[in-house]
This record gives C-alpha cells, structure tokens and sequence, in this order.
C-alpha cells in the first residue's frame, strides 16, 4: 500500500509534505457505488491551493489514509512505481468494453435533455473522451430517447468514472443524480445491449426503424475521427449487421410505429370529439422527424398542414412525397403567429434552447370550442417547448416520455415478436465475441514478426561483415533474399496456428497464442498495456 501512495507523490505537480495524512475514496469501488466518489473531503486550506493546478496523471489518484509518503519515490518514475506496486493490477487487466448511458426506460427527459449531444458535436465528443487517461476508443449515440456512450478502457471501474465525470461536466447535471438513473453495462452485455438498440428492441417502440438509421450515423460520422478505432467501429458495424438481419428475418418490424407515429396517435387520442380531418395542424420542423410526423398525418386524414422550417426545399421534397395534401410552408419567423391559428403543435427541431415559452403561449388566441385546449406534441430532446406551458388553462404539452400510452397498447403482440429475434442476436453475438477474442492475437503476431527480423537483420550484417567487402551487390541481394525467405517460413507455422478459421476454435487460438508468448518470452498482454499506458501520461503531460 505504501508503494501505491508513492505513485502519488511522484506524479503530485506539488511538493507534498512527508508523514501527510489524507482522506481516501476508492477509485475502484463498482458503478452503482459512484456517488462515493464525490462526498466532500476535508483537506486544509494550503492543500487545496497546492491541488489547483491539475495532476499529470489522474489514473493514480487514490490515496491511503496515514500512511507516510517515502520520499524515495520521487526519484522513481510512474510507470517503474506501478509495475512494482499492488497497483500493477493495470498490466493484468484486460481492457474491456463498456457502455454507460442514460435512456427513455432509465431517465426522465429533463435528464436526459441536458446530456443531449448534436451529431455535429460527436467528433469532438470522442476526442474529449479518449483524451482520458483509461480511455482508449470511443463512440457517443444521442437521440430523443438515449443518450450512451460506448468506450474501450483501459481499466473499467476508472474508465468508467471517468466518463461519468465527464457527462455531469457537459451536462450540468450532479454525480450522485446521474447516477440515480445511469446505467453500465460491460463487454458481452455491453455489446448485447447496442445489438439490441440497433434491432429496435430497446426502443420506446418495439422495432422502431428509425434507431438503426441513428446506429449507421454513428458509424458515418467517425469516419477518421482519432479514437473511433477498430474495437468500437467493428462493434458498431456489425450492430447494424444485426439490425438489419432481425428486421429481414422477423415479423418485428411489421405495422410497427415510430417515435413520430407514436405521437401522431396521441395527439388523435387527445382530440376527443374532434379529428385531424377538422383540426389545424402546425408541424415545426421538416427534419427526419418533422417529416414521418408529416406522412403519419395524412395516413390519419389529415388533408391541410402549415409546416415551419428554416427552408423550403425540404418542405417541397417532402410535398412531392405526400401526394393528396395541402402542406403551406411557412419559415420559423412566423412561428407564433402560425401557433395562433393552430389547434395542435408538433415540434421536432434540434434546437436546443424552447421555441415556445410559457409567456408566448399565453398571448395566443384560443382553440377551436370542440377541441378544449391547445395541444403540444413534442418529440424533440432537448425539448422545444418549455414545460410550464401546461401550467396554463389554454394549453396541455406532451413529451416523448408521454408516448408510453400509446405504446402499451400493442405492448403484448410486439413482444412476441421481439422473442423472434433473440435466436438471431445470440449467434451475432458470438460472432461479434469471436472477432473481438481473436484480436488479442495480433500484437503476438506484431511483436513476434518483430522479434524474428531483428534477429535476421543482426544475423545478416555479422555474416556480411565476416565477409567483408569483397562481395558484389548481386550476392549481397541473395543473402539477404535468403534471410528473408527462411524468416517467412519458420513464421508460416505460427502464423497458421493464430489465425482464426473453421479449423480451430477459438480457445485453442488463444492457448497457442499464449504458448507463443512464453515460448518467445513476447509478454504481449503487459508489454503493450505498458505502452499505452506510457503513452496517455506523456499525453497528459502535453
């Protein structure tokens, strides 16, 4: 334990005093016990000013109550501390996959409203992540219903930590409530779980079809974004694989409704004694959402709409589409006064500050007698209008939380069709596990090429200088042809016997790969865990 706190004081960027006492945390306690991490601690005043200028590497950070700090580890490095400490759990553990994230079945949208991430903010997102000290690649998936972030750490429990450190930055939103309604899931269920986002099963709505859109955009967006690398894209990319098999293969996707037909079927349940024959519908926003909302409409009866959007060419796309209705494209600038004429609102913009306040509302005009109260559907995270809105006798809001009475009543018949596409995920999941094992072969692979040439390059110039000069360049090209030649060879076996196929499994795989490493003394596992740690504390150190 001693050598573990002398980790601290050789990465502290303050003198810290011999014989100090400090209050502790563990860093490593599980994910539901977050919040502790975050309990006020009592430290004196010159502490705190010595701690102000941020640590080299935050991953040490864990300190032991009365134990004294050998002044001896100031002279030994990080990394030289940490392989001779009970610390060296870092060159033992593997470093795995995890997702941690919030969604319509675990958050409230006030929730998850703050976390909200833009697509156009995703790159930035991963950069920010995988700049953390245990965090090696990343991936952010943000929409109305969700927001998860799937990473590969270097260590869970503190990866973990710190990614949830970073959503309450973003967010605003304290620790101890984040975790209230977060969850964490790692590898097999982690990637059990994006399998099932992607095929619609973990949607409000049961086989949604717009979720897998939203997996393909992940995918598209990091696209030579540093840090969407071959763990996080590959589990990306067969996500998508298994969406679409399961909505091929199964009957899940069959009349099945989206997040926009849900609320389409709301607001008709809401219009009581009236229809969207006779009512006035103002539909804000002609994006992807704006536009299902639009075809739900008119699949209900609805015949004339008034469309608000930035511009008009989506408006005239969409009118191409919906044949047989009148859709009046007005811009955004004439938002209330198109709400005054309107009995029910749909909103669905990116917008990430309300549209309507409680203050606008109050000013409009009253609705039609039949319809009772103005009626505000709206699907959009961050919400587009301000929720004490429905604080006011003239108007009632909706939000995608509230869609859950629509959705229970084909609750039962979806998810029997649901259990159609459990037989298809288990064997993409075991796939998906295959591909991802096999990957530890390849720094074998890497470092044992790596061994054999340096030991045929040395070979060759001590048999090149043995002979000396008095040789052509002709000759000088076969040896060398000749050692390269033998070195290929002698690695065919090897190479055969870690490559994944039909003819082994993928246990034996990896006992041969392990065979190899003791055989070669390679220390793959520990050597490039090594390395990557030594490479994020020279990067916080930048």
């Amino acid at each position: 334990m001693a050598a573990e706190t002398a980790i601290i004081a050789s990465l502290h960027p303050s003198p810290i005093a011999k014989n100090a006492t400090f209050t502790t945390f563990s860093s490593w306690a599980s994910p539901s016990q977050l919040s502790i991490f975050y309990k006020p601690i009592k430290i004196s005043r010159s502490l705190v000013s010595q701690r102000k200028k941020p640590s080299l590497n935050t991953r040490c950070q864990v300190v032991f109550p009365n134990e004294n700090i050998d002044s001896k580890a100031f002279t030994a490095s990080p990394l030289q501390l940490l392989k001779s400490s009970p610390a060296n759990r870092y060159t033992k553990e593997r470093s795995c996959v995890a997702v941690i994230g919030l969604n319509v079945h675990t958050a409230p949208v006030e929730i998850r409203e703050k976390l909200a991430i833009p697509e156009a903010q995703w790159p930035q997102a991963i950069s920010e992540l995988c700049a953390m000290n245990h965090i090696e690649e990343a991936a952010v998936l943000s929409t109305c219903n969700r927001m998860e972030v799937y990473v590969v750490a270097l260590s869970q429990h503190r990866g973990v930590k710190e990614v949830t450190e970073w959503m309450s930055k973003i967010s605003g939103v304290p620790i101890s409530e984040l975790c209230q309604h977060q969850f964490v899931l790692y590898n097999k269920d982690a990637t059990q779980h994006l399998f099932e986002v992607a095929a619609g099963l973990n949607s409000l709505v049961l086989g949604e079809g717009q979720i897998l859109a939203q997996v393909k955009q992940v995918v598209k967006v990091g696209q030579g974004v540093s840090g969407f690398d071959r763990k996080i894209s590959g589990l990306f990319k067969h996500a998508i694989t298994v969406g679409k098999r399961v909505r091929s293969e199964t009957n899940i996707s069959s009349g099945s409704v989206s997040v926009s037909a849900a609320a389409v079927e709301l607001a008709l349940m809401k219009l009581t004694g009236s229809s969207y024959a006779t009512a006035r519908v103002l539909v804000v926003g002609a994006g992807k959402m704006g536009k299902l909302v639009i075809k739900h409409l008119a699949a209900k009866g609805c015949k004339n709409m008034v469309v608000l959007n930035r511009t008009e060419e989506r408006v005239a796309a969409i009118r191409e589409e919906v044949k047989d209705v009148e859709i009046i494209y007005k811009p955004l600038s004439e938002m209330l006064s198109c709400a005054s004429e309107a009995d029910v609102v749909f909103t669905c913009t990116a917008s990430e500050t309300p549209l309507f306040l409680k203050e606008h509302v109050e000013m409009l005009p009253t609705v039609q007698p039949e319809i009772g109260r103005r009626l505000f559907i709206d699907i959009s995270v961050p919400r587009n209008v301000e929720q004490s809105v429905s604080e006011l006798k003239t108007a009632v809001v909706y939000n995608v939380d509230d869609l859950k009475e629509v959705v229970e009543a084909n609750k039962e018949d979806r998810l029997r069709k649901a259990m159609e596409a459990q037989t298809i995920l288990l064997e993409e999941l075991n796939k998906f596990e295959a591909w991802k094992d096999s990957l530890e072969t390849v720094p074998t692979i890497k470092r044992l090429k790596d061994n054999f040439e340096r030991i045929r390059d040395a070979e060759l110039n001590k048999c090149l200088s043995k002979i000396g000069d008095n040789i052509s360049e002709k000759n000088k090209k076969a040896i060398y042809d000749l050692s390269v030649a033998l070195v290929k060879k002698l690695l065919r076996g090897p190479m055969e016997n870690l490559r994944c196929d039909d003819a082994r499994t993928l246990d034996e795989i990896l006992e041969n790969m392990r065979a190899l490493n003791r055989m070669f003394d390679l220390e793959t596992d520990k050597s490039v865990l090594e390395q990557k740690i030594r490479a994020k504390v020279e990067q916080t150190r930048k």
